[in-house]
């Protein structure tokens, strides 16, 4: 038998409910709710802003900052900026705080 095959029999033979109520996931539930909701909703609120200045505010990002470049130009670039960022932060954050206790758990479950 094949090493996902062993792995599919293992995940069959786990009671996945039973597991979700243990305090290490609710731990880390917790964990990652407390970083992704926070950054999510800041995100959203960014994003809305520049959408409503966009639209309401057309004076104000039609201001020249240099050259051709208005604010507008530059608040959507900053759009892509903030979206890498917040990805790179994620990152981060799952590798030392989330995965870790990801691991522990299948490893507890008798998965890999």
């Amino acid at each position: 038998m094949g090493h996902d095959a062993q792995e599919t029999d293992a995940a069959a033979a786990v009671d996945f409910k039973e597991v979700q109520s243990t305090e290490q996931f609710q731990e880390l539930r917790t964990r990652h709710r407390s970083f992704v909701f926070p950054l999510s909703i800041a995100f959203l609120l960014w994003y809305f802003a520049y959408v409503l200045l966009a639209d309401y505010a057309v004076g104000f990002m039609s201001i020249k900052v240099w050259g051709n470049t208005n604010v507008g130009l530059i608040l959507g670039l900053l759009q892509f900026v903030s979206t890498f960022v917040i990805t790179t932060l994620y990152v981060r954050f799952a590798r030392r705080a989330v995965d870790p206790a990801a691991a522990e758990i299948r490893r507890r479950m008798g998965l890999r």
